[in-house]
């Protein structure tokens, strides 16, 4: 599990337009890591569509946000085309960098258990370091928890 003041684990995955995004590519600048289960589903829309809104206030103080989900690259395009998302949704389908995250979790829905993507949120700063991490991410109101965080 990763830890705040830690190093962020490194990655390099693909979003939504087949371009290539690392860790590495954005030191010097705050980055918004969003996890999430399934492009979609209403609450994933939901948080999706927050930061789609906010995004100007993110862009403006040079911070960058990524979602992430083992969605397919395919649903990724379909998802950020239909609701117009302005940022990168890089998909893990090795689920990779979801599980170096530690957001890869046993969950349980009407007494069914599975394993799935726990949404959280996690805030890098310019270093590479995790500087805020979100668990069990409540969609109303998350963009501007997330944003009182990046002062």
């Amino acid at each position: 599990m990763i830890e705040e003041g830690k190093k962020a684990p490194a990655f390099k995955l693909v979003d939504q337009d087949g371009k290539t995004h690392s860790l590495k590519d954005y030191l010097g600048l705050q980055v918004v890591l969003y996890f999430y289960p399934k492009d979609n589903t209403p609450g994933c829309t939901r948080e999706a569509c927050d930061f789609r809104d906010e995004f100007s206030v993110f862009k403006k103080n040079n911070v960058v946000v990524l979602g992430v989900s083992a969605d397919s690259i395919k649903s990724h395009k379909n998802f950020s085309e239909k609701f117009s998302l302005p940022f990168p949704l890089l998909s893990d389908e090795s689920k990779e960098m979801i599980e170096a995250y530690g957001v890869w979790k046993e969950k349980s829905m009407y007494g069914k258990k599975y394993m799935g993507i726990e949404r959280t949120t996690v805030v890098i700063d310019d270093l590479g370091k995790v500087k805020k991490i979100f668990s069990k991410v409540k969609v109303d109101g998350h963009t501007n928890e997330v944003l009182e965080a990046l002062k």
